[in-house]
């Protein structure tokens, strides 16, 4: 059952035309990542998706139903974005940042085994619950802004580079936390630069180039596709 349906998209900057009519679809329960080099159209989708960009032709449906809905009801309906850049309220300690992605909801009792459950999966920020966002390392922020989104029950989590900037044996932390989350059922889709990484974790994946997809696949397949290594796992395949 397809969660999420992206039908022929097209979006602009202004003059710029960022996505030339893409189509993908990510099921219940997947892991979909987009790939593609800088500038290829990835977090525009993300975007667009989420309203923070109007699409200038297309159709996204969310449960076989249009997105109409304004943009600050995306998380009461399901969908929550971890934006590129993570987004911190830096002047508000961990547990409150971690407390605002619960701000719609009313079970109390639920949001506060949804948080024990998110310093389970992420005992750093047990450890720094007290601690102001704005004094966290890199990676402990993006720690916390994945869990702030999980913090709202998401049926549909869309992650935009969370590996952005950070140290391998932090990213791997991050993306163990991920695995589990796809393991405990979230759907995933995942837009990331270390191709190598996002497709070891995706059951299925796109290929971005200047705004089309190029490719799609199992994660698996292509791994092992030459065209992909080449172009996108160039410093993998080396040692080969």
């Amino acid at each position: 059952m397809s969660l999420l349906s992206v039908q022929n998209l097209k979006a602009s900057y202004g003059n710029i035309c960022a996505l030339k009519s893409i189509s993908f679809d990510v099921s219940v329960g997947e892991c979909v990542s987009l790939i593609g080099a800088n500038g290829a159209g990835k977090t525009t989708t993300l975007k667009t998706i989420c309203g923070l960009l109007a699409k200038s032709s297309g159709d996204i449906l969310y449960q076989g139903e249009p997105i109409s809905w304004p943009t600050h009801q995306y998380t009461q309906r399901g969908i929550a974005l971890v934006p590129e850049g993570r987004g911190v309220f830096s002047r508000l300690s961990v547990a409150e940042n971690l407390q605002l992605g619960a701000f719609h909801r009313k079970d109390k009792a639920c949001i506060m085994k949804d948080l024990s459950g998110i310093y389970d999966l992420f005992p750093r920020l047990h450890e720094r619950q007290k601690q102001i966002a704005g004094t966290l390392s890199g990676g402990e922020q993006q720690m916390m802004v994945i869990a702030r989104a999980m913090m709202s029950r998401p049926k549909l989590l869309l992650l935009d580079e969370p590996s952005m900037g950070l140290a391998p044996i932090i990213t791997e932390k991050i993306f163990s936390a991920i695995k589990q989350i796809i393991s405990d059922g979230v759907t995933v889709l995942l837009v990331e630069q270390n191709a190598k990484l996002a497709l070891e974790m995706s059951h299925r994946a796109y290929v971005l180039e200047s705004g089309v997809v190029t490719f799609s696949d199992t994660g698996a397949n292509l791994l092992k596709n030459h065209d992909i290594k080449r172009a996108y796992l160039g410093e993998w395949i080396e040692g080969i």
